[in-house]
């Protein structure tokens, strides 16, 4: 007898040993030595002891601080990523209780009537027909002998789960601080290239009283009045579709700090405004620091922890089912001794033939685990392309922008010069109209590369994870 016990625990063991989720190895990605870093752009150096977190105070904005500050605390977005995590956590706890007994009492209080013709147990002894109270109550326990990994692998995938849904959480945060920090550099960069159209209609005005003056003496034909009314009224347009956009960009600023639109504004401010240097690190760090990539890595855990249970239904079912209990139909001698009853035993069930469920089960997951191997690998590279394209985008702006600049004070000599000439009666006053216009064109064309300017480097905070 003994040694069939050994053989039986042999064999439970060995199958056992078969069950259960392959262990679990993170999916391998190359990864660069380096970025590719073009002049004059230059990284800086992650600092260990700096603030981790609100990366937006880079920029020395207090108004920015101030709307990050309030989207964190009344985005609804941010809210239900919050409740997803919540949600997520509650089921490691649902898996974590399964691998401990469950007991269940229940009691039965009933006053019944037995039917005299119900089926014999004996030819010898006939039926009669009773009226009689039952009490009952009972304990039952049933505990699931994880033999074979089942819940183990669902405890890991529930945990992978939560840890996905953690992560998914720091995602959207940073997503909402960049999308607020876009929308803001947006409206701000609009607020510039207003003010550079309120400049240029305030000299476009005293151009156009220049040229009327000109007429009314009898020096120029109307043609340079015309010339100049038509200029002005074109930038006055522009100012019209500048404020609608700059409304669009309020309003989803609204929206994103979760304040209603109608009641939300923010005040033109046309301070100095300089992109800070990001800390980027190596690219190996991107693997670490961005949540998008740690959720696609956990996903690939729980797919993995999915694939134990799904080759759980190749093995038996064993559960201890326990049970404690007293039956009378006195309540009062409930609970003496004759009233006891008891049972204590273990449940096993295996399928022997399911038409290629479990097998069918098993190719599911693990199509699955490999969906979720190349979801990891193609976010990765995505993460890697997105750096890559900010520091592009990072070094060519610093180039644009430098020449615009130098643009922008050519067009202030040119303007100058053709406005003293066609004083002097040296030019006509289409060159003045000409050198106006540019100087529009070369203000405007500086304020957005700015926008743009403050707009990759949020691309970059969001590229590298924001958090250093």
């Amino acid at each position: 007898m003994s040694g069939r016990r050994l053989v039986a625990a042999a064999v439970l063991a060995a199958l056992a040993g078969c069950a259960g989720a392959p262990p679990y190895q993170q999916p391998v990605v190359d990864v660069p030595p380096a970025w590719k870093i073009e002049e004059p752009f230059r990284v800086a150096r992650p600092d260990d002891a700096a603030v981790r977190g609100a990366w937006w105070k880079l920029f020395g904005d207090p108004r920015l601080d101030a709307l990050q500050e309030q989207a964190l605390a009344a985005s609804p977005t941010l809210a239900a990523a919050t409740a997803r995590l919540d949600q997520s956590r509650s089921t490691v706890d649902v898996a974590n209780a399964g691998l401990m007994p469950q007991v269940v009492a229940s009691g039965r209080v009933a006053r019944q009537r037995i039917s005299a013709n119900r089926p014999l147990t004996n030819y010898n002894a006939p039926n009669f027909s009773t009226v009689q109270d039952d009490f009952t109550l009972n304990f039952t326990a049933a505990w699931e002998f994880d033999l074979f990994g089942r819940l183990r692998s669902t405890q890991a995938a529930a945990r992978a789960s939560s840890e996905q849904s953690a992560a998914d959480l720091q995602n959207v945060r940073l997503a909402l601080g960049a999308d607020l920090a876009a929308a803001y550099f947006n409206l701000r960069e609009l607020d510039i290239e207003l003010d550079v159209l309120a400049q240029s209609i305030a000299l476009q005005r005293r151009s156009f009283d220049l040229a009327k003056a000109r007429y009314d003496l009898g020096a120029t034909s109307g043609l340079d009045v015309a010339q100049q009314q038509s200029l002005l009224d074109a930038t006055l347009v522009q100012v019209d579709l500048l404020r609608r956009q700059r409304g669009q960009f309020q309003n989803a600023i609204a929206t994103l700090t979760g304040q209603p639109a109608p009641l939300f504004a923010i005040a033109p401010e046309l301070g100095p405004r300089t992109a800070p240097a990001i800390p980027v690190g190596l690219p190996s760090e991107i693997l670490q620091r961005r949540p998008d990539v740690a959720s696609a890595e956990r996903a690939v855990a729980a797919a993995n922890a999915q694939i134990g249970i799904a080759r759980a239904a190749y093995y038996p079912n064993i559960a201890l089912l326990p049970t404690l209990g007293y039956d009378s139909r006195h309540f009062e001698a409930l609970f003496n001794t004759p009233s006891l009853l008891w049972s204590f035993g273990v449940s096993a069930s295996q399928v022997l033939f399911d038409g290629g469920r479990a097998d069918a089960t098993v190719a599911f997951a693990q199509a699955g685990y490999q969906a979720t191997v190349a979801n990891y690998r193609r976010t990765v590279l995505t993460a890697m392309q997105e750096v890559q394209d900010a520091l592009d985008g990072s070094a060519s702006l610093d180039r644009a922008l430098a020449q615009a600049r130098l643009a922008e004070q050519s067009a202030q000599r040119v303007l100058q010069l053709a406005t003293d000439r066609y004083q002097g009666g040296a030019a006509t006053y289409l060159e003045v109209i000409t050198a106006q216009q540019s100087l529009l064109n070369s203000q405007r064309l500086a304020a957005q590369l700015l926008g743009q300017r403050l707009l990759v480097t949020v691309a970059l905070v969001k590229a590298v994870g924001g958090e250093w």
